[in-house]
């Protein structure tokens, strides 16, 4: 048994349910991420581990102890808010001591604890300043030392960069990993951002309408998605909906046929075909023309019409030499990619 297991959670609001049935072990030291887009119910099922919402059915249990009635500072969690929800008239100490207190820890204990968490997140010189005088990413550190310093068995946190600007995301994303690698905590995070949850987490939970429809690894979600909204929602793919007409040959429903891999059964399917595992290439006889091209600086993006249908390649930016430097939208070019990146889905999800 992990150190945090869900167990068939379910929670209704009257005749709509927000989350159903969700099994999760995470395990001791592993940072799990719940992802998938807006109303999905991922911050629903981290409230519910936390304490702030109480679970139609099902089980919480921290360290193998049943929490699922428990009141939020009786789990032994620690979390960490999207809005950090830090005290506007208290400093910095005072902030990060504030749990501690709750939970009537003495004096000099607390003191140091909070200086200890402080200087975890290199903050332990601004310990007297107000949150207003902070940066964003600074609030946030504090954030982060006020979860930490209660010791906690979980560590819990609620889009936790989505305040920051692009450049200071990046910045903190590392520390929180690194921080919490270090310290070995057991944390489940929720995101919507397919990249802070790639880079972030051992595991990764993708949700939609409440339901888990994929656990694994960023690289078993991103190479054998289990569907076509798992493959669409990590990274970019190209999803066509069409049939399988015999081993390898896929024909869209505009009617064009495409190579997949061998296997699969005659009927209905969507073919997945990520826009990196495509090469392009200048020129041809075939039916592929340019629409459309985006510079990116070190990638190019590149949307080909075949036929009838839209492919979407990325690549390397060529060199300047390189023929596909030259291209135009209404330029014939050629697709290539290996049957075997080419990935037969269920039609229906």
């Amino acid at each position: 048994m992990g150190s945090l297991v869900l167990e068939a959670l379910v929670k209704r609001y009257g005749a709509s349910t927000a989350v159903e049935r969700v099994d999760l072990d995470v395990r001791q030291g592993e940072m799990v991420a719940l992802l998938g887009p807006s109303g999905c119910g991922k911050t629903t099922t981290l409230r519910m581990v936390a304490g702030f919402i109480t679970p139609s059915e099902g089980r919480v249990l921290i360290g193998g102890r049943d929490v699922t009635r428990m009141p939020p500072y009786a789990r032994d969690t620690g979390m960490v808010f999207q809005s950090y929800a830090l005290f506007p008239h208290m400093s910095v100490a005072q902030n990060v001591a504030f749990g501690l207190e709750m939970r009537k820890v003495g004096r000099a204990e607390r003191d140091a604890r909070v200086m200890e968490a402080l200087r975890l997140v290199q903050l332990d010189h601004l310990a007297d300043r107000l949150p207003r005088q902070l940066s964003g990413g600074q609030q946030q550190r504090v954030a982060l030392a006020r979860a930490l310093v209660v010791n906690p068995a979980v560590f819990l946190l609620d889009e936790p960069l989505s305040n920051l600007d692009a450049k200071l995301r990046g910045e903190v994303r590392m520390e929180i990993r690194a921080l919490q690698q270090r310290l070995g905590l057991t944390t489940l995070i929720v995101t919507h951002d397919q990249e802070e949850a790639l880079t972030m987490a051992d595991r990764l939970v993708v949700m939609e309408k409440g339901r888990v429809r994929q656990v694994g690894t960023a690289e078993q979600l991103y190479e054998d998605p289990a569907d076509p909204f798992v493959a669409g929602f990590v990274g970019r793919c190209n999803l066509l909906e069409g049939r399988v007409e015999a081993p390898g040959r896929f024909r869209t429903r505009a009617g064009d046929l495409l190579l997949c891999q061998a296997g699969g059964e005659a009927g209905e399917a969507i073919l997945a075909l990520r826009p990196e595992r495509i090469a392009l290439r200048a020129g041809g006889e075939g039916p592929a023309r340019l629409a459309a091209l985006t510079y990116l600086g070190a990638q190019t993006e590149y949307h080909v019409d075949f036929g009838a249908t839209r492919l979407v390649v990325i690549g390397a930016t060529p060199a300047a030499a390189d023929p596909l430097r030259r291209l135009a939208p209404g330029d014939a070019v050629t697709l290539v990619w290996e049957a075997s990146a080419a990935r037969l889905l269920p039609a229906a999800a």
